[in-house]
């Protein structure tokens, strides 16, 4: 299991790509999108400014 992102929340600022330790998440069309590197750390789920990520 991993981070989830809410794309319509999602604004595509990037600072959850810019937070990630092991570089899970990537922004595709202006989106963020996690892959399954994700060690659910919770580092993104702070750093988004429209709570658009969850675990």
């Amino acid at each position: 299991m991993s981070a989830s992102v809410n794309q319509e929340k999602c604004i595509g600022c990037g600072r959850c790509e810019d937070v990630c330790p092991v570089g899970a998440i990537k922004l595709e069309d202006g989106k963020a999108v996690i892959s399954d590197e994700c060690v659910e750390c919770d580092a993104c789920v702070g750093e988004c400014p429209n709570e658009a990520i969850s675990l």
